[in-house]
Parts: structure tokens; sequence; C-alpha cells
């Protein structure tokens, strides 16, 4: 059962959190381009993303609770801490500042009006570089 819930949290985590660092980065392309309506599909695709990442953590905390005693492995373990709060704070930001944003670019590019490009941007690369360093840390386990 161990290696089920391993595989289900290294799977969750390739096919779902990739895609919700990679989306924002295909609606920054569609901004420049001008395409509302693709904006707004974007968005609603990093939003749903970013919401079913949440299985991941429901798949690492299975891993671990079935992880061998030997590892000594709980969520104050460092490594996993760090990564919960590295996570959290990925999330945070994709749901409550790119997503909003990205929403908020596809009606300005339906006004005509500024793209929020900046804004989509930072966010999306700040969390971005935040789910690098989670998956450092969980490949590392320093």
């Amino acid at each position: 059962m161990d290696t089920l819930f391993s595989v289900l949290h290294v799977v969750s985590a390739v096919f779902i959190v990739g895609p919700m660092a990679i989306l924002p980065m295909t609606a920054m392309r569609a901004v420049r381009a001008g395409n509302a309506d693709q904006v707004g599909v974007l968005a609603k695709s990093t939003n749903l993303t970013s919401l079913l990442s949440l299985l991941v953590i429901v798949f690492g905390f299975g891993a671990m609770s079935l992880a061998d005693k030997k590892y000594d492995l709980s969520i104050t373990t460092p490594w996993i801490l760090w990564s919960l709060i590295l996570y959290a704070v990925a999330l945070a930001l994709t749901l409550f500042l790119v997503v909003p944003t990205m929403r908020r670019a596809a009606e300005a590019l339906r006004e005509g009006t500024a793209s929020r490009y900046p804004a989509i941007a930072a966010g999306s690369g700040v969390a971005t570089l935040l789910l690098v360093a989670v998956v450092v840390l969980m490949v590392w386990k320093p």
C-alpha cells in the first residue's frame, strides 16, 4: 500500500501540479496575443488544477503514514514541513493572485484596456519557483 500511495503522490504531482505551474505561462502568451477567450479558459483550468493539487497532499500524507518506521517521518520532519509551507504559499498565490488576475486580464482584453501581464508573470513565476523548491526538498530530503 505504501508503494501505491507513493506512486499516486508522484503521478498527481507531475500531472496536476505541473499544469498548475505551466498554464499561467500559457495564459501570458494568450494575453500577448490578445486572445481573451483563451485567457478565460486558462484561468478556469488553472483554478481547477490548483484545487486538484490538494490530492498531492492527501497522497503524500498517505505515503508518509505508511512509510517504514525507521524513517521516522511526521509532519514536523523539517523537509516535509517546509514543503507543505512552500506549497501552501504557492497555492495561495495561484488561487488568490494569479487566477483572479488572469480573469481580470481576460475582461480587460475584451474591453481593450491594460492586460495585467506583469502581475500574472510575477505571481506565477514566484509560485513556480516555490513549487521547484518543493521538488528539491522532496528529492533531497535534507
